[in-house]
């Protein structure tokens, strides 16, 4: 799932939030989930915006299970049948691009401009390590962003299956990324968005949980309006059976505005500089680009 934050939310005007499936495939279900909010002077309501991706399971051999397919009718309907079809299709060769990564013993390489960015970013990381004295005052080493909690999961925290409820995991690496860019910029942050994640492995009652944070970039073309990207991965701990396994990897996005102005503005200029960073287009109406 994907997920960003179109505008800020507010507390005194009420919240509405809706779903439905917009993509099926064999096995797999695309869900897509908007909550709006109409307070006054705003003509567009949808706040936030997400896509859930759930897969069948056979009860018995824990198989994926066929289902029932989606027949789209409307012309919003099929285009948005045809983005989960694009999202799945991609799911899918990332899935096999690493598979056969790993099974020849290769890692997955970035070519030209990329390239020279993370040689010259690795470049000064040791410079940082071997002349901490003549380094860049205005960097920090990755490591010393880190940030972690540990928790034992509670039988509250259960979803219908009997595992960990993974809003609970999202809430609880949400808060650690939000305290990591909170003790990492001196502001309050507001968050951005957050990149697509998968549930690796399953979590369960009275597993022992450690959460992991760091800062891994920040995006400073706009020195007053700096983006955040902060990671967050979630290990599923068994000391009994001297076991420590990977759950969840996230990655947030959070923006901090270093002058004293409206958060509505504020939020407005963070998706317009972020989208001008990434290439893409932001529809003007919403932020006032």
């Amino acid at each position: 799932m994907k997920n960003s934050l179109k505008k800020p939310l507010y507390t005194d005007t009420d919240l509405k939030i809706s779903g439905a499936v917009t993509y099926v495939g064999r096995s797999s279900i695309d869900i897509q989930i908007e909550v709006t909010q109409l307070p006054p002077g705003l003509s567009n309501p949808v706040a936030l915006s997400t896509n859930f991706t759930f897969v069948a399971r056979d009860s018995e051999t824990g198989k994926s299970a066929p289902i029932n397919q989606l027949m789209p009718e409307t012309d919003g309907e099929k285009q948005l049948f045809r983005e989960g079809e694009m999202r799945d299709k991609l799911r899918k060769e990332n899935k096999d691009a690493k598979t056969k990564s790993l099974q020849n013993g290769l890692t997955l390489s970035f070519e030209g401009e990329e390239t020279k960015r993370l040689r010259n970013l690795l470049a000064k990381g040791r410079v940082f390590c071997d002349l901490p004295a003549l380094a860049d005052r205005d960097s920090i080493l990755l490591r010393d962003t880190r940030l972690e909690n540990s928790i034992v999961c509670q039988p509250q925290q259960r979803n219908l299956h009997g595992r960990i409820f993974g809003g609970f995991l999202m809430h609880r690496a949400f808060e650690l990324a939000f305290s990591t860019t909170y003790a990492f910029v001196g502001h309050a942050p507001c968050f951005v968005e957050v990149d697509h994640f998968d549930f690796l492995k399953p979590v369960d009652v009275g597993d022992f949980l450690r959460f992991k944070s760091c800062v891994l970039y920040t995006q400073l073309e706009y020195p007053d309006q700096p983006l955040i990207n902060v990671e967050v991965e979630a290990h599923v701990i068994r000391p009994k059976l001297r076991t420590s396994e990977v759950s969840n990897t996230f990655y947030f996005t959070f923006g901090v505005d270093c002058r004293p102005r409206g958060l509505e503005k504020w939020v407005e200029d963070l998706k317009c500089s972020s989208s001008d960073r990434r290439g893409g287009t932001v529809d003007p109406s919403p932020y006032g680009c």
